[in-house]
């Protein structure tokens, strides 16, 4: 038997196991001529303790050839995306996010900086993108989370240091894509997370918990649906747009040989925009939800 044949079916058979046991994150296998990549979807940023790795994703970690991310995790992209921001995430002259809100944001915006510990007069020079940001870490702070304990973290120190790293995208894109969005959805996309926030850590909460219980359908009604009801225009830019361009890269590393595993947000592997959905629609085969 090829070593690409007992992946496939060692795959499967791992697949029907753990649907048989105990649920876990899925993990999507995707096959091409000679080679086999191994999807999962982050949650980036958890609490300490979780037992979330499934058996099918340990044992790829062990025989891949290479690993990738959305973008790299190295000192060198995490200060690039630290000094952006703050070029980028700053109102400018004469602007204030207070005034690109409506009066009732405003009140709801104060009432869940005060609840995480957020200073709502530093909150006034961000954009609304970074203010968005800001906050939802201090309320994820507040359920325990880390980003130490984040899925791509834990990967990268799972994974021999001698496979390779890749990565889709680099820092100075992914703030690109967030700061480079018309203000009106950027507003919009922080409204409907200050209503996920005004709930305290229990948004998140149920994320991870149909994340943690392999709930592809929950996953899209807990983390694609309010985004797509309420700022279909950032849906559209920092989900489906980049969906595609990762289509791409994931086709031409198809033509290589070998074996990868691909780490990138859960919410670009769920739903009829998602990344195994695209890849079928090109005719390749998917094994998952």
């Amino acid at each position: 038997m090829t070593r690409r044949l007992i992946s496939a079916l060692f795959g499967l058979f791992v697949w029907l196991l753990a649907g048989a046991a105990a649920a876990q994150p899925p993990v999507w296998v995707v096959h091409g001529p000679h080679a086999t990549i191994f999807l999962f979807g982050s949650v980036h940023i958890l609490p300490p303790g979780l037992d979330w790795e499934p058996p099918m994703l340990k044992r790829a970690l062990t025989v891949a050839d290479d690993l990738w991310f959305e973008i790299p995790l190295d000192d060198a992209s995490s200060l690039t995306a630290t000094r952006l921001a703050s070029q980028q995430g700053l109102q400018g002259p004469g602007e204030s996010l207070s005034s690109q809100l409506s009066p009732a944001s405003h009140a709801r915006l104060a009432k869940v900086a005060q609840g995480c510990g957020v200073n709502v007069e530093g909150l006034d020079h961000l954009r609304p993108w970074l203010a968005e940001i800001t906050l939802s870490l201090a309320v994820y702070r507040q359920a325990g989370a880390v980003q130490e304990e984040g899925v791509e973290r834990q990967i990268a120190g799972l994974a021999p240091a001698s496979v390779p790293r890749r990565s889709f995208e680099t820092a100075e894109q992914q703030i690109g894509f967030l700061s480079k969005a018309p203000l009106p959805d950027q507003v919009a996309s922080l409204e409907e997370t200050l209503g996920e926030l005004d709930e305290g850590p229990a948004s998140y909460e149920r994320v991870v918990t149909v994340w943690m219980a392999g709930d592809a359908p929950g996953l899209v009604r807990e983390a694609l649906n309010p985004m797509i009801k309420s700022s279909p225009g950032v849906y559209r830019s920092l989900v489906v747009a980049r969906n595609h361009r990762w289509v791409d890269q994931i086709l031409t590393r198809l033509q290589g040989t070998g074996e990868a595993v691909m780490v990138v947000g859960v919410g670009h592997l769920v739903g009829p925009d998602s990344v195994p959905a695209l890849l079928r629609a090109h005719g390749v085969l998917v094994d998952g939800p």
